[in-house]
């Protein structure tokens, strides 16, 4: 086992620098080598998959802290409290490419899209793996790439489309549409949905099984405005009695939380205690320090009165006699042993993706039921019977803007796609355009790659 841990951790290496150097100076007998030999056992194949989790927990990470805080400076959500001018970029929707995040953004994704695609082709050529054990690692394989392909596009739009390991074509592909690449993001999440176990590996949900995928291709079908195939893969995972709304919104962000869908586990070893790199980074070490995430009067002025979210969700400080909010999903900078996790995929956001779904093709009434769903486990009264269409999908967006604040982008993706985003953010932001809402292809990929186009507006 000592060698096998070894080979793992020589692929887990290989991979991320090939994808870091943007598929350049990679040397594949190598690579083939190691491959051949991670895919020989369920044990080594198992842990190759397993390592993708925990690298995606790291801080700084691209996806971790900064895929939730970046965009939420973007969409008005929350402000860094002090001077930081890479942070003010976002908060002002005047990015640079050549923006350390920006380009974060871009290369933590590939890196770990480089890595599925070694483990697919991994286990399509391998002959000594458990059939079933094969089939669920291809599952998780096929799930992560599309997830990390569901982020890249939504932040650039047109991007390049890499499915396998080939760094000689892959490091000079131009951006391919943005239509094929929700294509391959959907046939992913379909076949991992097929081949994931409805069970998961362990006690904990810290790696994904079907109703992941299923929510994921849910999610994926409303960006995409397939709205009766939203509707009906949320459906599916509504149904399913291992998930649950918790009425003390307080449990929902612990390990283990009945809500949860995908979490990603503490394996954080750099600092003593952390629990989540979200709850370290916005609660203040003592009561008596400041934060540094504010949350924006306009999301605290959009809670109703008497909205245990914003009651369990957020908290307070004083500084220079002035009181801020920052959010309070995570309410633990350090403890040991370590009580909460990093929510990635929850339960209360299949009942929204089912509710808009529902809004779109006008069945008022069931859109209804699931916006209840929330509101009253929010300690909110049902809405109104008898809104229109129109006013049916504003309610949609103030749901998930109170529910979903601050989580994986979700607040900046709902403004761009629904065509709400100047609407809403103009009077915060009276500069921002069109072009402001997709992020700039970063300035180092294009040095890399002469074959890729920069988004209009930037330079």
């Amino acid at each position: 086992m000592k060698n096998s841990v070894i080979y793992i951790s020589f692929l887990v290496a290989a991979v991320s620098f090939t994808s870091c150097k943007k598929f350049v100076d990679v040397d594949p007998p190598q690579n083939q080598l190691i491959s051949q030999l991670v895919f020989e056992s369920d044990q080594t194949a198992n842990a190759a998959v397993a390592g993708i989790y925990s690298q995606m927990n790291g801080f700084n990470g691209g996806l971790s802290v900064n895929g939730s805080f970046m965009p939420a400076f973007g969409a008005n959500e929350m402000y860094y409290a002090l001077a930081n001018a890479e942070f003010d970029e976002f908060k002002n929707n005047s990015i640079n490419p050549a923006n350390s995040k920006i380009n974060s953004f871009w290369q933590s994704p590939y890196a770990f899209i480089y890595q599925t695609n070694s483990i697919i082709e991994g286990l399509t050529a391998s002959t000594k793996l458990t059939p079933a054990v094969k089939k669920n690692l291809m599952g998780e394989a096929k799930f992560l790439r599309g997830f990390f392909y569901f982020y890249m596009v939504n932040f650039y739009g047109d991007i390049p489309l890499i499915l396998d390991t080939d760094y000689k074509v892959n490091s000079l592909l131009p951006r391919n549409d943005k239509a094929q690449v929700w294509t391959s993001i959907i046939n992913d999440f379909k076949d991992a949905q097929t081949d994931l176990s409805s069970a998961y590996t362990s006690s904990e949900r810290i790696r994904v099984n079907q109703a992941a995928a299923t929510t994921m291709l849910a999610r994926a079908y409303l960006y995409t405005e397939k709205w009766d195939l939203a509707e009906t893969e949320a459906g599916k995972v509504i149904i399913d009695t291992k998930y649950k709304l918790l009425t003390d919104l307080n449990k929902v962000f612990l390990k283990g939380s009945q809500e949860t869908i995908w979490q990603l586990q503490s394996v954080n070893t750099s600092t003593a205690g952390v629990n989540t790199w979200e709850g370290f980074s916005v609660v203040p070490p003592t009561p008596a320090n400041r934060g540094y995430y504010n949350l924006t009067n306009d999301l605290m002025g959009s809670f109703e009165a008497n909205d245990y979210r914003k009651r369990d969700w957020t908290n307070t400080y004083v500084t220079g006699g002035n009181t801020f909010f920052y959010p309070y999903k995570y309410k633990i900078r350090t403890k040991s042993p370590v009580e909460e996790y990093a929510m990635v995929l929850r339960f209360a956001e299949v009942y929204l993706i089912r509710a808009e779904a529902r809004a779109q093709q006008t069945k008022l009434v069931l859109a209804k039921e699931d916006l209840d769903s929330i509101r009253v486990r929010a300690n909110l009264l049902p809405l109104p019977a008898g809104l229109t269409k129109a006013q049916m999908l504003l309610a949609v967006e103030q749901e998930r803007k109170v529910e979903l604040f601050v989580e994986w982008g979700h607040r900046w993706f709902d403004l761009r796609r629904t065509g709400r985003s100047l609407t809403v953010l103009t009077p915060f932001k009276p500069t921002i355009t069109a072009n402001d809402l997709w992020y700039p292809i970063p300035q180092a990929a294009r040095l890399s790659n002469p074959n890729l186009t920069q988004n209009t507006g930037y330079f």
